[in-house]
């Protein structure tokens, strides 16, 4: 299926309106795969930038030499706007059949494919609708089943400290779906960080892949519950998550609470962090029955007395870790 330069989706709203998403694509030499411009609405072009990197997750076949710039040309009534921005990338690639569509859908779950729901009470027939009373999900488009049965997830936890007040828990998420020699590196989306915060997940998971010898390629989506953060000890905890995903770690009773990082992944090493004492002050307030906590073993010394007691009396339990493996 060839691709064309420009593909347009409108979306219908419940007033009547519609909203126009358009679509260009270009060689993409070193940009973003994904740019999107919203005028005086960035934090919604963040949000559809978001929304279609998720919802690539799940496609037969990806190919990242190409950059797509969306655009809308007002600003939404609701959010039933991401159907028409997901198929109008999926068209200017080359992934559906350019024509002329009007959509109205949303979704939670993109990176599974699964649509929620769209944001009409009642609609034209040729309004393609997102959820349960039109497209469930989006392998319907070209005949496929349901993807989302082939996406192993993972989510793990980890401290933020940032001096008391402010201090807790972020999760991240690491969701694997099979591909068939997807470049390792460059097959892992981070949707919500910032180029910066991409690369360094990316460096971190291609160490740390690197070390347990697997051969088989991932397309690889991570998602942080608070994605505004600082520093490089969630890192133990994106490995961990990583690792339970592709079927490297055994499932834990509870959750895992981690704090680590390392300058050699690929050797396998969890090394210290800062503020392992703070750390651990939150951690002993969040632990609850069946978590496992798991910290570096150079932080060993640092740990406040009676520390794996008190863990245990909560119910949960400690792990001091030097390599990455079984936990």
């Amino acid at each position: 299926m060839s691709a064309p330069q420009t593909a347009e989706c409108h979306c219908l709203f419940s007033d009547g309106s519609t909203l126009r998403v358009t679509a260009t694509r270009r060689a993409r030499e070193g940009r973003a795969d994904v740019k999107c411009s919203v005028r005086a609405q960035p934090e919604l072009a963040e949000r559809m930038q978001q929304v279609v990197r998720l919802a690539r997750h799940t496609e037969t076949r990806s190919d990242s030499r190409d950059q797509v710039v969306l655009s809308m040309d007002r600003a939404p009534r609701d959010r039933g706007w991401e159907l028409a921005a997901v198929l109008a990338d999926r068209m200017v690639r080359g992934q559906l059949p350019a024509r002329a569509l009007v959509a109205n859908g949303w979704s939670d779950e993109w990176h599974l494919g699964r649509l929620a729901g769209h944001t009409l009470k009642t609609a034209p027939a040729h309004v393609l609708l997102g959820g349960p009373d039109g497209l469930p999900h989006l392998g319907v488009l070209t005949g496929q089943p349901d993807a989302a049965g082939a996406v192993s997830s993972a989510r793990t936890w980890f401290p933020l400290h940032s001096g008391g007040r402010h201090d807790s828990m972020d999760w991240v998420e690491v969701s694997v779906y099979p591909a068939d020699g997807a470049e390792e590196e460059g097959s892992v989306t981070v949707p919500e960080l910032d180029l910066a915060g991409q690369d360094a997940v990316r460096r971190v998971l291609a160490g740390a892949r690197h070390f347990d010898g697997g051969r088989r390629s991932w397309r690889t989506t991570v998602r942080f519950g608070q994605p505004r953060f600082q520093g490089n000890s969630f890192e133990l905890a994106l490995v961990l998550a990583d690792r339970i995903a592709r079927g490297r770690e055994f499932l834990p009773r509870g959750r895992i609470l981690a704090s680590g990082a390392s300058s050699a992944w690929h050797a396998g090493r969890v090394e210290a962090v800062e503020g392992i004492a703070a750390k651990c002050a939150l951690l002993l307030l969040e632990a609850a029955p069946g978590d496992r906590v798991l910290l570096p073993r150079a932080c060993e010394a640092q740990l406040p007395a009676g520390f794996g007691d008190r863990l245990r009396e909560r119910g949960a339990s400690l792990a001091s870790v030097e390599r990455i493996g079984i936990i």
